[in-house]
């Protein structure tokens, strides 16, 4: 009798001890050669499949592991390389493919933006140009080598066509076929190949299908699919859907593949409607994602398990897959180091190794009854009652307040405009004020600092006296460069969310909770698990003593509400639009702790903002308008004069400008160099009348900006943005690079500034 699969759709790539983000940063700071640097590798990925087969997992996935980024991956397997890096066909190099990701010294990174609505960056591929070409079969080499090395059957990830090229740039709209018509012959080359190989599953992950797909879109990835299994009949292709319900379901469900995948944790109401409601085909595997790739709380069991049997009603268990519900590259890798945090909390905290221990319990349930896992089952349940019943949970007055939340204040007395002339005569400030966004290279001896103090090893005072020092060597350095409105540098700060979890009440901090954002770049979130409050003030004491440092004005720097919530892992009892209203009036406290400080310049950033949207338009009004809110109840009661900045990552503004508006924040900054003409482009379609930065130069790459590159932004942005209320800075805090670099790109930005504020005053 066949019996219920168990699956996994991903797993994180950095390590249990980041060993994976180690390996990188040695060998592009040169400590590592390549040959090593790819045996490290290699050791590293042989050692996260042999982790999945240990935790019984049926269909284990290979070509889920990446050098930098699997969208990038996907790009370097066709030859999409832009001109710029050189590239002249064949196997990409390392060291392209890293400068495709980083920049160098003579070309610029490419795009990077934000992966659906996560927190993962992906490299946006560029086709303009590109002829493209298999330039080497990645997941055909990611199976042999677990097959001969570990004996695993493994089941090839690929980035689906549609779902690649929708995630691209380069082309029209109108051109999607035509592009695809390029692109689908490679594909089908490459599943021929592993068709060829014996090959027995293949993860094709289509997650764009779950975003609002137009009826030309669907025809077209019916048109593909056909090709495809036209070209590897024989092949079991799984069409791997996450991140909501899938559009056009019935359509989906009918294409000719083997499997279809789908997320029954984000999106589970409607996927489970359309399941009971259309039916399922009798010819294919259902891949029932059913534990969360994307949040770190135990799954219940026995919750889950009930909603798998009423799946089964549809789907029997000879055609079910129990999976998770996307990659858990989004999760920590192992809860078991996580010896330090209250019990019952760390009792119910599920990581990647965790989850996977999930999905193999469910699968066996199914197949021999609970009976097999009972004490799963039992110590799994103890563990979800424990974190109920914290007293963490039981905050009354946070309860009353959001229950009041009408009642707060979430407007500005005076309109912007109002506002201007009172800040304008407040200030003083030159045409085209410039700024950075917040903080400055976090270098090793500040880092060692920080461990020392951490770990009892530098005294309080000791540590405050050398974060007075830091604080002071770069307001010197800032006066002298010539900005005009200064930061203190965030070198208390370990991360613009994690610090303010750490003096907020009903936040938790794990010792090994790193996801990757981007590239190495790896974060570690906080975890919110009981209500928020405010306890005391916490950017006080550092931002007034810069300012008395300085004549000139020096901001303080907050996290707004959303991007806590959105870069936390939360808690899933209450609804994510509660938490933010607790979270923003935790923090509307600590703004007017700084302007009652002589602080009034306040910025609240918000660079998560846009990637909360839900996936579907459908939903965006409801989100926005609670996102506005909270923004709002944070910043809005303060003085006219007191001057509110906020500041938004990578993302596609012109879709949410009316809301950008509506934060009524009298500065915004926008992270925009790598698509600094999309964006301009937006502004020439859409007025905006308050105050605003875009980037001038880009902050993940080592490279200095020459003068001329920044000039020609700021004035393409003049000829759409009004000039009094513009303002010049960099793309986002400066926290990851090289004090040198740092420096001299700042020398640059004055000096292009000046010679635009010249050439303006002829």
């Amino acid at each position: 009798m066949s019996q219920v699969k168990s699956s996994s759709l991903g797993y994180p790539r950095i390590g249990e001890n980041r060993e994976w983000k180690k390996a990188l940063e040695a060998f592009w700071s040169g400590k590592l050669e390549e040959a090593a640097f790819l045996k490290q590798l290699e050791t590293i990925r042989l050692n996260h499949l042999q982790l999945q087969k240990q935790a019984g997992i049926d269909l284990i996935p290979v070509n889920d592991f990446s050098y930098y980024d699997h969208i990038l991956d996907t790009a370097a397997m066709f030859g999409v390389v832009p001109e710029r890096f050189g590239y002249t066909g064949g196997p990409v190099s390392v060291t392209t493919y890293y400068a495709m990701a980083r920049g160098n010294k003579t070309a610029s990174a490419s795009e990077m933006t934000k992966w659906f609505n996560t927190n993962y960056h992906y490299i946006v591929p560029e086709l303009k140009g590109i002829t493209p070409a298999l330039t080497e079969n990645r997941p055909l080499i990611a199976y042999r080598e677990a097959k001969e090395k570990l004996g695993i059957e493994g089941k090839p990830v690929i980035v689906g066509p549609y779902t690649f090229l929708k995630l691209s740039k380069g082309y029209a709209a109108s051109e999607l076929a035509t592009v695809a018509a390029q692109y689908v012959p490679l594909y089908a080359q490459v599943l021929r190949e592993l068709e060829q190989e014996g090959v027995q599953w293949v993860q094709m992950d289509e997650p764009a299908l779950v975003t609002d797909v137009s009826d030309a879109d669907l025809a077209l990835v019916q048109s593909i699919y056909a090709q495809l299994h036209e070209a590897a009949p024989k092949l079991k292709l799984l069409l791997q859907t996450y991140f909501e319900s899938v559009q056009h379901y019935a359509a989906i469900a009918a294409l000719p593949v083997q499997g279809l995948g789908l997320d029954f944790t984000a999106g589970a109401e409607k996927n489970l409607q359309q399941l009971e409601s259309i039916g399922f085909p009798q010819d294919k595997v259902l891949g029932a994602g059913v534990i969360d790739g994307r949040n770190i709380w135990r799954a219940d069991l026995q919750e889950r398990k009930a909603l798998l049997a009423r799946i089964a009603k549809v789907v029997p268990n000879d055609r079910l897959i129990v999976s998770s519900s996307c990659s858990l590259l989004h999760v920590p890798v192992s809860a078991a180091l996580e010896t330090a945090l209250p019990a019952e909390l760390a009792g119910a905290l599920a990581y990647a190794n965790e989850k996977l221990e999930e999905i193999a319990v469910l699968a066996t349930a199914l197949n021999e009854g609970e009976a097999a896992v009972k004490e799963a089952f039992d110590r799994n349940a103890a563990a979800l009652a424990a974190l109920a019943a914290s007293p963490s949970r039981g905050r009354a007055s946070v309860h009353a307040a959001v229950a009041s939340i009408d009642a707060q204040p979430s407007e500005r007395k005076a309109v912007f405009a109002e506002r201007q002339v009172s800040q304008k005569e407040r200030w003083q400030l030159p045409f085209l004020p410039t700024t950075t966004i917040g903080s400055f290279p976090q270098t090793a001896e500040v880092r060692q600092a920080r461990q020392q103090w951490r770990r009892g090893d530098l005294g309080e005072e000791q540590y405050r006296v050398f974060i007075k020092e830091q604080i002071q060597h770069w307001i010197k350095l800032q006066e002298e460069i010539g900005l005009d409105v200064l930061v203190h540098g965030e070198f208390e700060r370990t991360d613009m969310v994690e610090f303010f979890g750490e003096k907020l009440e009903g936040f938790a901090f794990t010792k090994n909770g790193w996801v990757q954002s981007y590239g190495s770049r790896c974060v570690k979130p906080p975890v919110i698990y009981g209500d928020v409050q405010f306890s005391k003030p916490m950017t006080v004491e550092e931002t007034v003593y810069a300012q008395s440092l300085t004549s000139k004005p020096v901001k303080g720097m907050l996290t707004g509400p959303i991007t806590i919530l959105n870069w936390s892992f939360v808690r899933s009892d209450l609804t994510r639009e509660q938490v933010a209203y607790q979270i923003a009036l935790a923090l509307a406290e600590e703004v007017k702790a700084l302007e009652e400080a002589g602080i009034e310049m306040i910025q609240v950033d918000e660079p998560a903002l846009r990637e909360g949207l839900p996936l579907k338009r459908e939903d965006w009004e409801q989100y926005l308008n609670w996102a506005v809110l909270s923004f709002r109840l944070s910043t809005s009661d303060v003085k006219d004069t007191t001057q509110i900045h906020t500041h938004m990552c990578y993302c596609e503004f012109h879709d949410i400008i009316d809301s950008i508006r509506a934060l009524d924040a009298d500065v915004i900054s926008i992270e925009t160099s790598r698509s600094h003409g999309e964006l301009i482009h937006s502004f020439e379609e859409h007025t905006y009348e308050l105050g605003i930065g875009l980037g001038v130069y880009d902050i993940h790459s080592p490279r200095v900006p020459e003068v001329e590159e920044m000039t020609s932004m700021i004035k393409r942005a003049l000829n759409v943005l009004e000039p009094e209320l513009f303002w010049i800075n960099p793309d986002c805090g400066l926290k990851t690079r090289g004090v040198d670099e740092t420096v001299a790109s700042l020398r640059n930005m004055i000096q292009a500034t000046e010679q635009v504020r010249e050439q303006l005053a002829k």
